[in-house]
């Protein structure tokens, strides 16, 4: 039986026949005979249909070439058969000229010479050549390299085989570059561990492969930077001899020299600080602390005593961050010495905040890294003059930001608490600082502070200071203090009446500062919380006007009585607090219609009696705020005089007066109202020619209301200028917006008929027009301004007196025709043919409506037609005419010998 039948067999699934058990049990010669016809019948195949014309012979070419499967075969192979070499080289050389289609073929064809390899059979280097350079290939072209790159990583001693310097080895020394690039590679383990491995191919290939990275290095995201970081450190450890030298010296050192002399605005500079900071990470080790001493010893020291401010702040980063650089194999005490040394370095009091910023930051890792190692006296020279000194340094606000920023390092480690209690009090007026970022790295600092129980905050900043930055200050600022404070005013372990009790104390310690709290309390708790807020304060409430209590609830809040009867602004504050608390769960509430119903019924139930209560204008306000986030069903006595009140609202009533009961009525859907009574205002106040019509006005209105326009125009210019408003009444459709805009046309047509302001703008017409004229005159007008000017001609045209400015359009008609006059000299006429014909064009449309105007003009009036046709104005129109047609024929001939030429 011949081997294409043993494959044909194997690939039979319903024959129980397998070609690997078969090949195992022959005999040598039975091996040897059987590669010397497969090498015979591939010889006669590729000679009969060479792989150039696969492609052309389909399917029945393919037939003839059945094969056996190269793996199956080769990994029984125990010794070097001269005939099966002779396939594999056969194979080999058509791999290479394989079409795509292919592809399966080539894929077996690989893993024979990629098991030739492993086996170490005679040839090995070219197959596994073949074999690696197919996996390199094919791990940039597949969408889930995974599995080719770890077949890359297995045949990398292959690479041991080629010649560096060898011509022939170009294509896979740009491939292996190439693996640089693509994060697959640098994310993948395997992959990571190839390009390790490339560091120790040949010396000659670092500094290629560290250009490589440079060049690609602000392409990578940081994640891949910190690969990058990783395998360069990798590739150190592992190095020796001259490849450790190089990997120090090409790269390392490069990375760190670029870290100092690099401009901070360098999209790589964040980069390679973070190649060299996981140097940093690894230091403790003593050949890393070798390392770094060794390589920084040379450019450090230089670089903080530079000229130059931004290679000083970044030398300071990296010593901070490096620190202690040492030589570990110096004694204990040259190594204390040194460090001493480094210590003494006078970066704090460098002359450029930068400097000084980088400098806080440094000192802050240091203390909190190396703390029980630093003497106490150093420890309290370094904190002492952070926080009496750069905390309140007035050249800048960076240095006392960064004081703050940092000083949360030092509290990470818990043995700084003690002493930090006591320093910290002294920074308590920062609070006030003029900059806002100080003020909020301030304040993140106390948070800190309350985490990690350092001390009481209140003990550092007090809190009167607190609630009154929380009164005054941006969201920034007061979202913190909020987050400082909400334990202490809102306990939410605690019950809902020592809620009550705290809300309470907060409105009398600060309103201003209440009203802030309880607008971002939302944030630290859940919706069902601040509801239950909102119903402790309703007893409290109610038990001031005892209404809908039982007795328990008067019990429950007489404590909360005895802090609020008789003083009507914490009544006021108190509502106001309820409406802040609202509009925080409004969403929430719509989001769970049971619990917004029960709201409704609780609150709505009281409002009346709120209202009768609660007669002082400040209390009116929050109250009608709490209507509006209720249906009009739920506050039917107030409701029901909403639109009144608009009526009968004074014509010179402010926005506070009106602005709220807009809104109220907009939340309830009834915008239709508002929008018909300030259409009806502004129509019955529009002037009528004919008596009667003011009399059938009379009788038509029921009931004797004043007609108020200004207000109307006021409540108008509030519901568009408010986008709550606007929203509700651009919802409403296009009839009653177009009744508004036809009401404000016709009191527009009113306005503009006043004589004086009709004659003046018909006088500035004209003289700008003439203008026009004599900007043209002298040859300062370009192509736009022609445009421009043309198109207020045609609009001035077509108004309503626009046959008054004929005269003045004339004079500018006739000079832009003369702008077009065709000269002897013929260059670039080609090129302006365009913006000759659309500008003459112009022009002419202009005349024609011109003469259209004047035909009317004399039609309906002949008297006023005689005087707009003036002598002048015949001349003028006579010139333009002429002027005109004579521009017409010789464009038009220039044009026609510049086509026909």
């Amino acid at each position: 039986m011949c081997a294409p039948v043993y494959i044909a067999e194997q690939k039979d699934k319903t024959e129980p026949f397998d070609v690997e058990e078969v090949v195992q049990e022959m005999a040598r010669d039975q091996r040897e005979a059987m590669w010397g016809r497969l090498a015979s019948l591939l010889q006669d195949i590729l000679l009969e249909l060479p792989p150039e014309r696969w492609e052309e012979g389909g399917d029945e070419g393919m037939q003839e070439q059945s094969a056996p499967d190269p793996v199956s075969l080769s990994v029984y192979v125990q010794l070097s058969l001269d005939a099966l070499l002779e396939t594999v080289r056969r194979l080999n050389d058509v791999l290479e000229c394989l079409p795509v289609s292919e592809a399966p073929l080539q894929h077996h064809i690989h893993a024979l010479c990629e098991a030739w390899w492993k086996k170490g059979l005679q040839e090995r280097e070219k197959f596994g050549h073949t074999a690696f350079l197919m996996s390199l290939q094919k791990s940039f072209t597949l969408k889930k390299p995974g599995a080719e790159i770890q077949r890359v990583w297995s045949l990398h001693d292959v690479l041991l085989s080629l010649d560096y310097t060898s011509e022939d080895n170009k294509l896979i020394i740009n491939l292996l570059l190439q693996c640089f690039q693509h994060p697959t590679y640098i994310r993948n383990d395997d992959g990571k561990r190839f390009l390790v491995f490339l560091f120790s191919w040949n010396v000659d290939f670092i500094w290629i492969i560290h250009a490589t990275i440079k060049n690609q290095l602000q392409f990578y995201s940081k994640t891949i930077t910190t690969h990058i970081g990783e395998m360069y450190f990798r590739a150190w450890k592992k190095a020796g001899g001259d490849f450790l030298e190089n990997i120090e010296s090409s790269c390392i050192q490069d990375f760190m020299q670029n870290a100092i002399f690099l401009r901070r605005a360098s999209p790589v500079h964040a980069k390679v600080r973070q190649i060299v900071s996981y140097f940093h990470t690894r230091a403790g080790c003593k050949s890393v602390d070798k390392m770094l001493y060794n390589l920084y010893r040379p450019i450090l020291w230089k670089a903080l005593s530079a000229p130059n401010f931004e290679v000083r702040a970044n030398a300071t980063l990296l010593f901070t961050e490096a620190f202690p650089i040492h030589d570990p194999d110096q004694s204990n005490e040259n190594t204390d010495e040194n460090i001493q040394k480094q210590l003494d370095t006078g970066l704090l009091d460098d002359p450029h905040p930068t400097v000084r910023s980088n400098a806080i930051l440094g000192v802050c890792k240091i203390l909190a890294k190396c703390w029980e190692l630093l003497p106490p006296t150093i420890i309290t020279d370094f904190l002492k003059k952070l926080m009496m000194e750069l905390a309140s340094d007035s050249s800048s606000a960076d240095v006392r930001c960064s004081v703050f920023k940092c000083l949360t390092i030092v509290l990470d480690n818990s043995l700084s608490h003690p002493v930090l209690e006591k320093l910290l009090p002294t920074l308590k007026y920062s609070l006030h600082d003029n900059s806002e970022k100080v003020r909020t790295a301030f304040l993140d600092m106390l948070i800190k502070v309350k985490a990690v129980r350092a001390a009481k905050f209140w003990d550092v900043c007090n809190m009167d200071h607190l609630l009154a930055r929380l009164a005054l200050d941006s969201p920034s600022v007061s979202k913190r203090i909020v987050d400082l404070l909400f334990k202490s005013f809102f306990p939410v372990n605690e019950s809902e009446k020592e809620w009550c009790c705290r809300c309470i104390t907060l409105i009398q310690m600060n309103p201003m500062a209440a009203r802030k709290f309880y607008q971002y309390a939302h944030k630290h708790t859940a919706p069902t919380n601040i509801i239950k807020l909102m119903f402790a304060i309703r007893r409290v409430l109610n038990g001031c006007i005892q209404v809908d209590c039982d007795q328990t609830d008067i019990n429950d809040s007489n404590k909360e009585n005895s802090m609020v009867k008789g003083e009507t602004l914490t009544l006021t504050d108190l509502l106001e607090v309820v409406v802040i608390l609202w509009r925080s769960v409004e969403k929430a509430l719509k989001q769970n219609d049971e619990a917004q119903k029960y709201t409704y019924t609780k609150f709505g139930s009281v409002m009346a009696k709120y209202f009768q209560a609660f007669e002082d204008e400040r209390c009116t306000v929050p109250l009608i705020h709490l209507a509006s986030f209720m249906p009009p069903a739920s506050v039917p006595t107030f409701s029901c005089g909403v639109l009144s009140r608009l009526r009968k609202m004074d014509s010179g009533a402010s926005s506070a007066q009106y602005g709220q009961l807009l809104d109220c009525i907009c939340s309830w859907g009834q915008a239709a109202d508002v929008l018909e009574l300030i259409t009806d205002w502004l129509t019955e106040s529009l002037p009528k020619q004919a008596d009667k019509a003011t009399v059938s006005r009379k009788v038509r209105i029921q009931e004797t209301v004043e007609v108020k326009p200004e207000l109307a125009l006021a409540y108008m210019e509030y519901l568009f200028s408010q986008a709550s408003t606007r929203e509700k009444v651009l919802a409403l459709g296009d009839k009653p917006l177009k009744q508004l805009h036809t009401v404000l046309g016709n009191w527009k047509v009113h306005l503009n008929r006043d004589p004086r302001t009709y004659i003046l703008l018909i006088y500035i017409s004209l003289l700008f027009l003439t203008v026009c004229s004599d900007v043209l005159l002298v040859g300062l007008g370009d192509e736009t301004f022609k445009g421009q000017i043309l198109h207020l001609c045609s609009l001035t045209l077509l108004s309503e007196a626009g046959y008054l400015c004929i005269p003045a359009v004339l004079p500018f008609l006739k000079e832009v025709a003369n702008s077009y006059v065709p000269e002897d000299n013929n260059k670039d006429q080609e090129n302006q043919e365009d913006a000759v014909t659309v500008i003459l064009g112009v022009v002419a449309n202009i005349f024609q409506k011109i003469i259209e105007l004047l035909a009317r003009c004399l039609r309906k009036d002949p008297e006023e037609g005689k005087q707009v046709t003036s002598t002048f104005f015949m001349s003028n129109f006579v010139d333009l005419f002429f002027s005109f047609r004579a521009i017409t024929d010789m464009t038009a001939l220039s044009l026609a010998g510049i086509k026909q030429y």
